[in-house]
């Protein structure tokens, strides 16, 4: 059974940057589809950031492409996303989720992912 665990949320002011990082545990990483995806309450989870395997280039939302990065290493079984200028818009709670067989048409959709970490909150004041 995979395990999702993250970590790095916090309250910062706009412009500031945050780091989220997801422990993976349980099954080979490399096997595994990993993304960021958040939510506010109320709203649908939303698709942030993904890699589907080692190697292959990442995938962003509009919404944060040029601010947020996404690295996976694969010697330490963790995801992160390094988020920059960050904005009020990006408040919201963070997941972490892994899918095996994520295919490329299906990766921005929360369907596709079958395991999730707890969250962790991220909060940007103006």
């Amino acid at each position: 059974q995979v395990q999702l665990v993250e970590s790095g949320g916090g309250l910062v002011q706009a412009g500031n940057s945050l780091r989220l990082s997801c422990e993976f545990s349980g099954r080979t990483f490399r096997d595994y589809a990993m993304a960021w995806f958040r939510q506010v309450p109320g709203k649908e989870r939303e698709y942030v950031a993904g890699i589907r395997r080692p190697g292959e280039s990442p995938a962003y939302a509009d919404s944060v492409k040029g601010r947020f990065t996404i690295s996976r290493d694969n010697a330490k079984n963790t995801v992160s996303l390094q988020m920059d200028s960050l904005e009020p818009e990006d408040t919201a709670d963070y997941y972490c989720a892994a899918g095996r067989g994520v295919i490329l048409s299906a990766r921005r959709s929360a369907s596709a992912y079958s395991y999730w970490g707890q969250g962790t909150q991220v909060s940007v004041s103006s």
